[in-house]
């Protein structure tokens, strides 16, 4: 682990979002479970809580933090949303959902949220604790995944720990994420564009669908606008093999469907299980006696696409051998 000294971990109940509230207000860091993955929380008005965050995290300046919200209310306070984001917010808000919008001039957000762009990136959680959290403290929240920067993010309480150690003080213990990938994130441009920055649960279809038109082709030239950009992210430790239907004897083989493994990500297919249980199978292939891991192939399609995209991101952490 890392830190000198270990966190506390607490249950997510009444007296545990009490505490954490407390923790927040004071300028420290919580780890809480929302529907995506854990997440580290600190008050995006504050500089010096948004340092703890970028120093607990061991993270890159340049990659800007998602500001999570407990309404539209308190999003319209730090952002401009134009039709398109009102409609987005009213269909997957509370979600897993972030918007990419105009920063509104005088926001109280730490310069260092947004990494000194004109935007800022926002989210209105499901999780009952983050939500809760939330509404009691009245404190918009930036909360990066709660893992070491580039490093398998967290779906339990135990990650969180294990990544942070006592770099995180308190660790709210909702028991595993529902969905198991970090959400979708769509940067909407000016005179009526969008693209998708991350793949998430909520898929480009669906955004589509209530933005009437297709999303722009991505150029390959921006800045970084929104976690998860980085070519090598979501790095288990270990040299890693996609599209694997058979493993080597020196890989710990994560199956899906017909190809079984050592563990699967869905014996049936289920491409929503199988996010789910992806960063939970990445944490077990780690932590294992093998020097390498396989995965097996899993389809492009719907949330699939999210899956391919961090387990490509993972591989690229390390060439296979």
């Amino acid at each position: 682990m890392n830190g000198a000294s270990q966190p506390t971990i607490l249950k997510a109940d009444t007296a545990g979002v009490a505490k954490a509230i407390d923790v927040l207000g004071e300028g420290g860091l919580v780890a809480m479970p929302t529907e995506t993955v854990y997440g580290l929380a600190a008050r995006a008005d504050s500089d010096a809580a948004i340092a703890r965050i970028y120093r607990a995290k061991g993270r890159p300046d340049f990659n800007p933090l998602i500001v999570h919200v407990a309404d539209v209310a308190q999003a319209k306070t730090l952002a401009h949303l134009d039709d398109r984001a009102e409609r987005l917010a009213a269909a997957f808000w509370p979600g897993a959902l972030t918007l990419v919008v105009p920063l509104r001039a005088g926001a109280p957000v730490a310069q260092a949220v947004t990494a000194g762009l004109p935007t800022i990136a926002l989210r209105c959680p499901a999780h009952p604790v983050m939500r809760a959290v939330l509404a009691e403290s009245g404190l918009a929240l930036a909360a990066p995944s709660a893992n070491a920067s580039g490093k398998v993010s967290p779906t339990m309480a135990d990650h969180v720990a294990r990544s942070l150690g006592g770099n995180v003080g308190l660790i709210l213990d909702g028991g595993p994420c529902a969905a198991g990938i970090e959400s979708t994130i769509v940067a909407l441009r000016e005179g009526g564009g969008w693209q998708v920055l991350r793949h998430g649960p909520v898929t480009e279809s669906r955004i589509r669908g209530v933005l009437d038109r297709d999303a722009d082709a991505m150029t390959s030239n921006r800045t970084f606008e929104a976690p998860g950009q980085l070519a090598s992210h979501y790095a288990p430790g270990k040299p890693m093999r996609l599209d694997a239907e058979r493993a080597q004897p020196d890989e710990y083989h994560i199956g899906f469907a017909d190809v079984r493994g050592d563990e699967t990500l869905s014996a049936t297919g289920d491409l929503a299980e199988a996010a789910a249980r992806l960063y939970l199978l990445l944490h077990r292939a780690a932590e294992s006696g093998k020097r390498r891991i396989a995965v097996a192939p899993v389809p492009s399609e719907g949330i699939g696409v999210a899956i391919n995209d961090r387990l490509r991101r993972a591989a690229a952490d390390m060439p296979a051998q």
